[in-house]
């Protein structure tokens, strides 16, 4: 089976302080820790276990600048089999349409029977594997947090919905799936992996190889524009009720009914 997985490098929130910049413009970059989404390094994970079980390859996908070859090069490590950069300065800009677009020529590059991408990214969006999937006019499944191969052309695949419940679907292959977290344990990666990929090559397409126009991706494609950041204003404070938990029960029931909530 060929899989293919998109990654994604993003600031690491638990290694820094997010501030908006003065200009409203996007975060203040200096001196970020950047990682790979932990979305997406579920969705390696599982490309990996599936690669164990049948065979193929498992190719790694970033969009992004330079720096975002150490994701990829980190997912090597991890056990990849190859991994490919999508890098121009055409690209800065792309809405979630504009980088489906861009992974959509990726796809049609190659020969894959499994898409793989994490469930959404830092933006919290979660469009691009919808958007790709219809690009392709694949199947598509989000929030999965179940894979079982059926055969070499079906997969039974279980996924999160509301409630708390879990809906079973059998999808035919090949399809786009959206990873949910907790699919897996992801493995740790060491520093002999890490050794073991660093001097392979990855491949880098900018736009031309991609056979695409300017006015499809970047800025100029996009049909949403960030227009502003900011840190909402900070309204009445929270009142912490404490005790057990019968007593904040007791609490709460009493605040509402003084606030008109209940009666």
């Amino acid at each position: 089976m060929e899989i293919l997985v998109c990654v994604k490098r993003v600031p690491d929130t638990a290694e820094n302080e997010i501030e908006v910049n003065k200009d409203g413009t996007g975060i203040e970059t200096d001196d970020l820790v950047y990682s790979v989404n932990e979305w997406d390094n579920y969705a390696v994970e599982e490309a990996i276990q599936i690669r164990d079980k049948v065979g193929g390859s498992v190719t790694i996908v970033s969009v992004g600048d330079e720096e975002s070859e150490e994701v990829v090069r980190r997912e090597m490590a991890m056990g990849a089999d190859n991994g490919l950069l999508l890098t121009d300065d055409a690209f800065e800009g792309s809405d979630g349409k504009g980088t489906a677009t861009l992974l959509k020529a990726v796809v049609e590059k190659g020969n894959y029977d499994l898409i793989l991408t994490g469930a959404q990214a830092d933006d919290g969006a979660g469009q691009v594997g919808g958007m790709l999937a219809t690009m392709l006019d694949m199947p598509y499944a989000s929030l999965v947090n179940a894979i079982e191969m059926l055969d070499d052309k079906k997969l039974k695949i279980g996924r999160e919905i509301e409630g708390g419940n879990q809906e079973m679907s059998e999808i035919e292959l090949p399809c786009v799936l959206s990873i949910q977290t907790g699919i897996n344990e992801p493995r740790y990666v060491g520093i002999r992996g890490i050794r073991k990929v660093a001097s392979i090559e990855i491949p880098v397409y900018g736009a031309g190889d991609l056979g695409l126009s300017a006015d499809a991706i970047g800025a100029a494609g996009a049909g949403v524009k960030r227009l502003d950041y900011f840190v909402p204003e900070l309204g009445e404070g929270a009142e912490m009720l404490e005790g057990s938990t019968e007593e904040i029960v007791e609490k709460l029931i009493e605040l509402l009914k003084a606030k008109g909530g209940i009666k």
